[in-house]
């Protein structure tokens, strides 16, 4: 696939069209974290259950997931600055419909349809900034997207917290309309117009096989606890299909068919590139090691990078009383380390070299989880976590800057489109899969510490009491502790519901952090950075 050069506009004012494009994705990335310090209330004015819960915070790295490689071809066809355009209308529109949701199910379908937006304009702007600039300035525009990427994912629980306390919820989705118009406009009159010339037929078999595939995988990660793993433990309708608790749950059949789907999917793309056909993921990209092995990092370090940002804002509110707004607070702190590491980034990567930077930052990403599962406690102050969440921000400032440099460098413009496309699919794969996954590890942990606590320190209560409390507390993402703390009699139940929720986020961070080792040890699979002199080359040619 070729690719026709950009206008002259983009070239000669780079930097205000890297503006436009930024304060987009800031949107996306926002949108995508905005939502975990928001949980709690908004369980408590639409009344959601704990299955509901985990959906809107999954269904939007699903849908995105989902949606990103198509996207990211379509955008070589059609244009990538009228796919950002466009995106950007779909997202805003869908904002609307979230912040007016009344209840779970249409907030579920309005993050979905922001998904749709984002999913069109995520790969978009890594591939524009990809064609647009070469040499330093390439790794300061990168520098700059991961900077954003990570800020904003920390930044959004503390502009969730300061909306619903000055107003509502529901103003965390409205605020998205004013701010993408104003990306829009930015866009339309900024960003010249770059495409390829690949015009044979779009691959629809392709599309359905890796849509329907990952959709299917996730479903089944997440309706796991709630549903049955294997044999249904609750009544389940889906349209004609009428399922009763005894019979085989729906789960193992969704995994099972999701990753056959998925393996069909990476076949089929293997098959038709064999014969020049037109293909969704072009796997001999995965040939340069430099993107074949960068992608596996991006997979492990986007399934474990925010683990924390779930799990932390619900614990906060449920077992230290936090408002939304002192949440935010906390984990903004994050978001203060990732910021200024991602300004520093390009500085810091001229010295060492962008590879061992991203290796630092995954060092001090397990760290910061590390120092997170020595603070956290009921009887601790919570902002003693700031230490760590500070230097765990600085680790994600680190390899989110320069980690997707690393993955392109390599890469040929022309390919840009398809490549992004690709890397960012991997990015809200990890992102999905970690969310569900540690979701379900979280709430798992949560019901069997509390069931094990309550039966051995609590005697006085019944077998029945028992699984009805621990029901309400999961079932209600650990809301239900501070209402039972305030019943007569109840307040060493409640002692014991923080002790556990307590430990199951520890638990959970374990795995987060885990994930984050198992990335940091593919790293060293990545080829060594060139020389300096080499960059040096590269930068006076470019300069000229």
């Amino acid at each position: 696939m070729t690719s026709h050069s950009p206008e002259p506009g983009t070239q000669d004012r780079p930097w205000l069209a890297l503006l436009a494009l930024l304060l987009g994705v800031s949107l996306i990335v926002l949108e995508g974290s905005i939502v975990n310090v928001l949980i709690p209330t908004i369980v408590q004015d639409l009344g959601i259950d704990r299955t509901s819960v985990l959906w809107v915070t999954s269904i939007y790295s699903l849908v995105f997931a989902a949606l990103l490689i198509t996207c990211g071809v379509l955008a070589d066809r059609i244009g990538r600055k009228r796919m950002f355009m466009l995106g950007t209308i779909v997202f805003v529109a869908f904002s609307l419909l979230a912040g007016a949701a009344q209840n779970g199910d249409m907030l579920i379908l309005a993050r979905a349809g922001e998904a749709v937006g984002g999913a069109m304009m995520l790969p978009t702007s890594m591939a524009i900034i990809n064609v647009n600039f070469r040499g330093h300035m390439r790794a300061a525009a990168f520098g700059l997207w991961g900077g954003v990427f990570g800020g904003m994912a920390a930044f959004g629980p503390l502009l969730g917290g300061w909306l619903a306390d000055i107003g509502s919820w529901r103003w965390a989705f409205y605020i998205n309309v004013p701010l993408g118009i104003l990306s829009l406009v930015m866009v339309w009159f900024l960003v010249t117009e770059s495409k390829g010339t690949d015009h044979r037929r779009l691959d629809i078999g392709g599309v359905l096989m890796s849509s329907i595939g990952l959709g299917l995988l996730v479903f089944g990660l997440i309706e796991g606890q709630a549903l049955g793993w294997w044999t249904l433990i609750t009544p389940w309708d889906l349209g004609p299909i009428s399922l009763q608790p005894g019979d085989l749950s729906p789960v193992p059949v969704a995994l099972a068919v999701g990753t056959l789907l998925l393996v069909a999917f990476v076949l089929s793309q293997s098959w038709r590139a064999k014969r020049d056909k037109s293909v969704l993921m072009d796997l001999s990209l995965f040939r340069i090691r430099r993107y074949g092995y960068g992608n596996v990092v991006v997979t492990l370090v986007s399934l474990g990078e925010f683990g924390v940002l779930f799990a932390l804002p619900l614990w906060l509110q449920a077992v230290q009383g936090f408002s939304p707004l002192q949440t935010g607070a906390l984990v903004a702190v994050l978001g203060v380390g990732a910021l200024l590491a991602g300004g520093a980034a390009r500085h810091v990567a001229a010295l060492m070299g962008a590879t061992r930077l991203v290796r630092l930052g995954m060092v001090l990403e397990i760290l910061g989880i590390a120092g997170v599962i020595a603070t956290i406690s009921v009887d601790r102050s919570a902002w003693w976590m700031a230490i760590p969440l500070f230097v765990y921000g600085i680790g994600v400032g680190f390899d989110s800057a320069q980690l997707t440099n690393v993955v392109l460098e390599d890469v040929p413009p022309q390919r840009s489109g398809g490549a992004s496309s690709v890397t960012s699919t991997l990015r809200q794969v990890g992102s999905t899969m970690g969310s569900a996954l540690l979701g379900t590890i979280l709430f798992v942990s949560l019901g069997l510490a509390l069931t094990n606590d309550l039966t051995v320190n609590q005697p006085q209560l019944s077998e029945q009491q028992v699984t009805q409390i621990v029901d309400e507390v999961v079932d209600s993402s650990g809301e239900a502790i501070i209402p039972l703390e305030q019943q007569p009699g109840m307040s060493a139940v409640a002692d014991e519901a923080k002790q556990s929720y307590t430990r199951a986020v520890q638990i959970m961070a374990a795995f987060a952090g885990g994930a984050m080792v198992i990335g940091l040890i593919a790293s060293f699979g990545l080829p060594a950075d060139r020389r300096r002199e080499e960059d040096e080359t590269s930068r006076e040619t470019v300069d000229a």
